[in-house]
């Protein structure tokens, strides 16, 4: 009995001692899955229908890089904050994730009035890299000229330069002799507006009067009565869904023409359902687009697995670009701080370099080419990406159209053929 009673005696010390080990070990493995997760931070407009598949596409390109292997073997967590598209609420969001969140990496914002703010108040004096992949204003290329972005900027969407061009390229080929402009009061809707004026002037087109819209006005009817007095042919829209759609009601409602040219900013169903397709049938917007490329159709296929829908809505490519190559050069980047990592986006998209499509396997090809010192030429969603030297990149652009069903490309341009074009407006 007395031997019993001693081997229960030590059986119940080796339980103790391995549950106290176990105990001990618990919040050890705890704290190795912590440390071994990267976060990167994103400031995109969730709250609005255009911008929830925005973010929607960054999260896919994180899930795709963290079954390929994650960031220098350690899961991504992207932490997604709301910009309601309005500047303030944009900083803040992007403060939080800086100086809370401590992310090296910040994804967004869409629209330039949001974005500039966020780059000359947060990113750059954190030293924090910014990757956009919606704002085309050409106010960045001047800043990021000036050294004011301190080689932190980035962005995978063309300048408006590109985009405004386009626009004067379409009301040209529709053969308007008039054009009225409405633009969005912001960075990105000044600078669109003014690029696609001088554009038109330069054409010999007219522009009858450019009118600034601001966001939340209970109505647009001084702004539609004054254009309507100088009797423009079609109307330029470079405005977001909710002005847009309040806008466009008022000018139908007192006869204005349904002959209308629109910015990308408003190729979404919010614009066309609020609007009502019967009176969008003679619309035309533009946009940029990916270059016809295996990389941009194979990511075309990757989406409608994913999402069971196409990729129409606008910024989809860009989005799942500016996430992979900020993912690609954080693993090729000697530590993850924001200097360091914007220093290693050059290895990533090197057209030198070995070409790499971003689904698992070329993820992890990626890495093992970046382990071993050499560079690869990133091919995406928006073809083979290469950033000038103000973080700026070019792309082709479409022309597109409302359908029933959601939006038609009606028009192709590949690169040559927009910057031919910029060059015949240079040159007149």
């Amino acid at each position: 009995m007395k031997k019993r009673i001693a081997f229960m005696t030590r059986l119940y010390s080796t339980c103790l001692l391995l549950l106290a080990g176990l105990s001990l070990m618990a919040p050890l493995a705890s704290a190795q899955a912590a440390d071994c997760t990267t976060k990167i931070g994103a400031v995109l407009p969730t709250s609005v229908d255009w911008g929830r598949p925005i973010a929607a596409t960054a999260q896919f390109a994180v899930e795709l890089y963290n079954e390929s292997g994650g960031v220098k073997g350690c899961d991504v967590e992207m932490v997604l904050r709301d910009t309601q598209t309005d500047p303030k609420i944009g900083v803040d969001a992007a403060k939080a994730l800086v100086d809370l969140d401590k992310v090296p990496v910040l994804i967004g914002a869409v629209s330039s009035g949001v974005s500039m703010p966020i780059l000359t108040s947060v990113t750059a004096p954190s030293g924090v890299m910014q990757m956009s992949c919606c704002s085309s204003s050409t106010a960045f290329t001047d800043v990021a000229r000036e050294g004011k972005t301190k080689g932190l900027w980035f962005r995978t969407f063309a300048t408006t330069r590109n985009q405004a061009a386009i626009a004067a390229k379409l009301i040209k080929d529709r053969g308007y002799k008039s054009v009225g402009i409405f633009y969005k009061n912001d960075d990105w809707g000044q600078d669109i507006g003014k690029l696609v004026a001088a554009d038109l002037e330069t054409l010999g087109i007219e522009v009858t009067t450019s009118a600034a819209i601001n966001d939340a006005q209970p109505s647009y009817r001084a702004e539609v009565t004054s254009m309507l007095k100088t009797g423009p042919e079609a109307i330029y829209l470079a405005l977001y869904p909710t002005e847009g759609i309040a806008l466009v009601r008022e000018w139908l409602s007192l006869g204005g023409t349904q002959e209308f040219v629109a910015a990308n900013s408003l190729k979404s169903d919010e614009f066309r359902d609020g609007v009502g397709m019967q009176y969008l049938e003679k619309l035309i917007g533009h946009d940029s687009a990916p270059p016809r490329t295996d990389s941009a159709t194979t990511f075309v296929d990757m989406y409608k697995a994913k999402f069971s829908a196409e990729p129409n809505g606008p910024g989809l490519p860009n989005s799942f670009d500016a996430v992979m190559i900020s993912l690609l050069a954080m693993d090729a980047a000697a530590e993850l701080e924001g200097a360091t990592i914007a220093a290693s986006v050059p290895r990533v998209t090197d057209p030198d370099g070995t070409p790499i499509f971003p689904d698992v396997a070329g993820l992890k090809q990626a890495r093992e080419l970046l382990a071993a010192g050499e560079n690869i030429s990133y091919q995406g969603a928006t073809g083979a990406v290469v950033f000038d030297a103000n973080g700026d990149v070019s792309a082709p652009a479409v022309a597109w159209t409302f359908s029933e069903t959601g939006v038609e490309e009606a028009a192709y341009y590949p690169l040559a053929d927009v910057d031919a074009f910029i060059g015949t407006l240079a040159n007149q």
